[in-house]
């Protein structure tokens, strides 16, 4: 019984969802043609079909770095918040921490992960 409320919101918002789908596809004009239906990447041929069908691995290894550095750089909000609580230990391994970060983005520099070429 004290889940009841969470059951109607969910049927809520699946019913919303349902009909909004529905809606949408009774209102929206049905003419597919090849160019409309042709992948878009930021106004060139598709990456998969430029190369024959494969993906250009560099594109994937940017964007893993630039995930891989934000989520690290997360960690700096939290510790600025409590530098005065953890003190001087806490100095040290952001210090560490950050000097890890800049060896690991020289190592992707030098290998020519961020390179990039049209």
């Amino acid at each position: 019984m004290e889940f009841l409320p969470v059951l109607f919101m969910v049927a809520g918002v699946v019913l919303v969802a349902t009909v909004t789908l529905f809606v949408s596809s009774l209102l929206r004009p049905a003419n597919p043609y090849l160019a409309k239906n042709m992948p878009y990447e930021c106004g060139m041929d598709a990456a998969g079909e430029a190369s024959g069908g494969r993906f250009r691995v560099p594109f994937f290894i940017l964007a893993i770095l630039l995930v891989v550095f934000d989520v690290e750089a997360m960690f700096l909000f939290p510790w600025a918040v409590v530098l005065k609580e953890i003190g001087l230990v806490g100095y040290v391994e952001m210090f560490v921490f950050m000097v890890l970060l800049l060896v690991g983005f020289a190592y992707a520099w030098l290998k020519g992960a961020l390179e990039w070429e049209a």
